[in-house]
């Protein structure tokens, strides 16, 4: 054996070493990983063919090896780190030779690439990071982070290190809604970083919350690392579930689990939210922090005010942005409670639903039976067969069957009986707007409050129609005609509180780019629709607001983008309310009318987002914005195919096999599961976090999914974990970015200085994640992720 190690540790470390040679050559990342893994190849087959390469493997003729499977001992897990003492024989590498293990990776990965890059579900999901890299880039040179900073410093900056808090509160707003590590870091190093310095803040501290607020697109959702990795761990996790369940004696996952064996990525997004917030919490402390320790190294600071506001009291603060605002929303949530707000729809199906089975299934074989009791517990078998039990005894599971005329009627009629007063979309769209209302008074509580009282009253007189005036039955023409009046009067009130929040400098900056998160994150997280239609939503949308802001800075009227987002709006509240579908055999007056009103909004919408196109195009901003996207995601697919053939060569040798059985050889799956988040921390030093979800993560993926964690806790605390890749030296990509930027008077040692507190809050927000698994979990079990 060369140099005393096994020929697979030997192929291993030639690949490792492939590897980050290539990286430091200075080639780009998404070829080197590629050029290193045929370079590997043919280095270990020339090592193999000179027979320098020897791996010592159980013999699996032995009488040992055959009295451990007669004792009981599964196959899968033999190896020989857990029994060292099993003979073993001597052989090449390559089983079978290089040519051969060449040969069946030529093929392999034509499939492998079919199967994960070019078909099947995964390219569906793959294209929401083009629609967020178009998105984010797209925002990014609308110049909003230059306003948000702008405007948050003047907010945060009277609080002591207010500059470096407005900094990570701008870090966690662009991560919601750009996402573009190198686009935040880099503006915020361009435009916050001279003003700390000349405020006497500390090097190390600015420097180092710039970087690490700006690496917080890789947490907070729409992330594009959540996206990748959650493409990824969904397949490896159901792949890993049925082979354990199958290695239990059990059928299926489904059998085993109880549930489907299914990880999304829109519920990766749901389990990032608070972990997201977290962190940004965690990097706005420490810089508070910091400033009560040392004030002289991060002093208040009174930024000149634009003077677009009307100064406002604490108590007027308080009522009018506090207290009355959630006192409506809670109001609104308590009325559900007591079913006064609720569903409205008559709605019924033709078929029945099916029978209710049992939580378990308990027709399996007595070695699954064994495997769900140790999985489950007995108290849940026990249950399990009770339930079976009593669907038996009632003659098994009730099938769906199609429901006679008199079925229909009397579940219509349960419906009507059943129907809530008020509906639910009609109290979220008076809670909206009232929040739009009590917010337009609060900016300006020195103003007549006349039109805004009338928009409330027309928001109570909603209220008192749909109670009183609309039933489950009335048409949706009809409601809307009876809403016509008090739909005049919110609108007169609207009318004003939007000049007035117009007229406040902090509101004119956020609302849009924050209705445009709302918006995608909204569907995303609350289960209409998945990222990939939502983050074509957040693209459009970007164009839009940076059409808008173009025109805006050219003197030039925006009406035309305006009225396109109201055409949106029009489109998606017809939709909700009417039926458009036009090829039934009956089709009433009002739903026709409502079809010609949808299509037209959609094309006058549709004609809104050409504009803003021609608008971007006409000023230079298309072209350099497409461009940039073009860039970043054949990047991201290269670098994805690139993985997939240095992970081949990882295969055709045996490691992939070699370090699965080595993880598989610890008994507790937590030692495991830190073993594997230290190697990937440390990998951070030197890869980034695009070369570890497609190299590292296929690789030892099937083990850490393959056991009793939970998968939504395992990806999040793997992409926090990727995310100190962004800052820990020497290849941190934020510190790249930043030395970039920073004046000469900044050294690198002051970068890498002052990113050493966050990169210890993120490990201690991995350690926090630990004890608290529930802040990952929360969001998505409340949504039924």
């Amino acid at each position: 054996m060369l140099f005393g190690l096994d020929g697979v540790e030997i192929g291993l470390l030639i690949v490792f070493l492939c590897l980050f040679g290539a990286i430091l050559t200075g080639f780009p990342v998404a070829f080197a990983i590629s050029g290193a893994g045929v370079i590997a190849f043919f280095i270990i087959a020339a090592l193999d063919s000179a027979g320098l390469l020897i791996h010592q493997a159980i013999d699996y003729n032995s009488a040992e090896y055959s009295a451990l499977l007669n004792s009981g001992v599964r196959q899968d897990t033999i190896s020989i780190f857990r029994y060292p003492d099993l003979p073993r024989i001597a052989q090449p590498v390559f089983d079978g030779g290089w040519l051969q293990a060449m040969d069946r990776n030529l093929s392999f990965i034509v499939n492998r690439i079919n199967e994960r890059v070019l078909a099947g579900q995964s390219i569906e999901t793959l294209l929401a990071v083009l629609m967020f890299v178009l998105m984010g880039i797209t925002l990014e040179r609308s110049r909003i982070a230059e306003d948000l900073l702008t405007t948050m410093a003047r907010v945060f900056g009277p609080l002591p290190g207010g500059l470096a808090v407005s900094v990570v509160v701008v870090g966690a707003f662009l991560a919601a809604s750009t996402g573009i590590v190198g686009a935040t870091v880099v503006t915020m190093g361009l435009l916050s970083l001279p003003t700390m310095l000349r405020n006497n803040y500390s090097p190390q501290l600015a420097t180092g919350v710039i970087a690490a607020s700006g690496t917080l697109g890789q947490i907070i959702p729409p992330s594009i690392v959540i996206v990748l990795l959650g493409t990824l761990a969904g397949d490896l996790y159901s792949r890993a579930q049925e082979a354990r369940a199958q290695s239990l004696g059990c059928s299926d996952a489904l059998t085993y689990l109880g549930e489907p064996a299914v990880v999304s990525v829109g519920t990766l997004f749901q389990a990032a939210l608070l972990p997201g917030i977290l962190l940004a919490l965690l990097y706005g402390l420490y810089a508070f922090g910091y400033a009560l320790f040392n004030p002289s190294k991060a002093p208040a600071v009174d930024l000149e005010d634009s003077g677009t506001g009307e100064i406002i009291t604490r108590g007027e603060g308080l009522t009018w942005f506090l207290a009355l605002p959630v006192a409506l929303i809670v109001g609104v949530m308590v009325l559900a409670e007591f079913d006064v707000v609720g569903d409205q729809g008559v709605r019924v199906s033709s078929f029945s639903e099916f029978g209710e089975t049992a939580s378990l299934r308990t027709n399996v074989s007595p070695d699954c039976q064994a495997a769900m009791i140790e999985l489950h517990g007995q108290a849940a078998w026990d249950r399990a067969l009770a339930e079976q039990k009593a669907i038996d005894d009632a003659g098994g599971v009730q099938q769906s069957h199609s429901l006679t005329e008199e079925e229909i009627a009397a579940a219509r009629a349960q419906k009507i009986a059943g129907a809530a007063p008020v509906g639910t979309g009609l109290a979220t769209l008076v809670t909206l707007l009232g929040l739009t209302l009590l917010f337009a008074r609060g900016v300006a509580p020195g103003a007549e409050a006349g039109p805004l009282l009338v928009g409330g009253i027309g928001l109570i007189l909603m209220v008192l129609v749909d109670i009183f005036l609309v039933g489950p039955l009335t048409s949706p023409g009809t409601m809307l005609v009876l809403m016509l009046i008090p739909l005049a009067l919110v609108f007169w009130g609207l009318r004003e509180g939007g000049r007035r929040l117009a007229r406040n400098e902090l509101i004119r900056v956020v609302f849009p780019p924050l209705v445009l998160i709302v918006a995608v994150l909204g569907s995303i997280l609350g289960g209409i629709t998945n990222p990939t239609p939502a983050a074509a939503l957040g693209a459009g949308g970007a164009l839009m607001l940076a059409a808008y802001r173009k025109l805006r800075d050219e003197g030039r009227s925006g009406s035309i983008i305006v009225l396109s987002s109201y055409a949106l709006v029009i489109m998606l509240l017809v939709g909700i309310n009417f039926d458009l579908r036009v090829n039934q055999d009956v089709v009433t007056a009002e739903n026709v009318i409502a079809n010609l009103v949808a299509q037209a909004a959609y094309l006058f919408a549709l004609f809104g987002l050409l504009y803003a196109c021609w608008v971007l195009f006409a000023g230079g901003v298309l072209t350099p914005v497409v461009r940039e996207t073009a860039k970043v995601t054949s990047m991201v697919f290269t670098i994805l195919i690139g993985s997939q053939l240095l992970n081949l060569v990882v295969i055709s040798f045996g490691g992939e096999a070699y370090i699965q059985d080595f993880l598989k050889s610890f008994d507790n799956e937590w030692s495991v599961f830190l073993l594997v988040m230290l190697v990937l921390f440390f990998l951070g030093f030197v890869l980034d976090f695009l070369e570890i979800i497609y190299i590292v993560i296929p690789i030892v993926g099937p083990v850490i999914y393959g056991g009793t964690l939970d998968p939504k806790w395992v990806t999040i605390m793997i992409a926090v974990n990727l995310q100190t890749s962004f800052l820990t030296p020497p290849f941190g990509f934020a510190l790249f970015y930043l030395r970039g930027v920073a004046p000469p008077s900044v050294t690198t040692g002051h970068i890498y200085r002052g990113i050493i507190p966050f990169v210890l809050i993120q490990v201690g927000a991995l350690v926090l994640l630990s004890l608290f698994p529930w802040v990952v979990t929360i969001v998505p079990d409340l949504m039924g992720g």
